[in-house]
């Protein structure tokens, strides 16, 4: 999967300090991380996984909406950016515990359990958009995409804003990116 997202991410961002925005992504825990602490690719290397697979359903929908609604349009650089970086904010984001289990024999075992271990609290879309906007400049369909990938669970809309809602409204790629991811979590990497 490290190098799939390394060609892609290559292949694709090309715009200044793409370089080294990788070069930090690589210094991370990036390539071994899950995706989730107990949900989808929940297993080392699965947030690169999903990343790829968030990319893959992005490209997909967009190129079918340029042919269906007159004027949309993105890069396959933009494509890039919001597929495969959406989740950067979750790079040194999980530690490991051990738990407790009881095993197939009815015998307690320790089995390491991934948990949250938060070391730069500044919430999740907007925490890649601003890691991201440390290295290389976004466009506003761009940031806004990254932001919003999370949609109608945003803690935003939980507590009752609409905020998301504009954003789909205004800025159709968020709403794209927000249905790639689900597409991979659900389509892709149900288990």
């Amino acid at each position: 999967m490290k190098e799939r997202f390394m060609n892609l991410y290559l292949e694709n961002i090309t715009r200044p300090h793409a370089e080294d925005l990788l070069s930090w992504l690589v210094s991370t825990d990036f390539f071994e991380a899950p995706a989730s602490t107990r949900f989808h690719l929940s297993r080392p290397g699965g947030l690169a996984e999903h990343s790829i697979h968030v990319y893959e359903r992005l490209k997909r929908l967009c190129d079918a909406e340029s042919k269906t609604q007159d004027g949309f349009w993105v890069t396959d650089e933009t494509v890039a950016i919001c597929g495969l970086l959406h989740d950067i904010c979750k790079a040194n984001y999980y530690g490991v515990e051990m738990r407790n289990r009881k095993n197939e024999l009815g015998q307690w075992e320790k089995y390491p359990f991934y948990v949250v271990d938060d070391q730069l609290p500044y919430g999740h879309g907007e925490k890649s958009v601003y890691i991201i906007s440390g290295f290389m400049k976004l466009t506003r369909d761009e940031a806004m995409a990254i932001r919003w990938h999370m949609g109608f669970s945003d803690n935003d809309f939980k507590a009752g804003g609409y905020t998301v809602g504009n954003a789909f409204s205004q800025h159709p790629l968020a709403l794209l990116t927000h249905m790639a991811d689900l597409q991979a979590t659900y389509l892709d990497e149900n288990e």
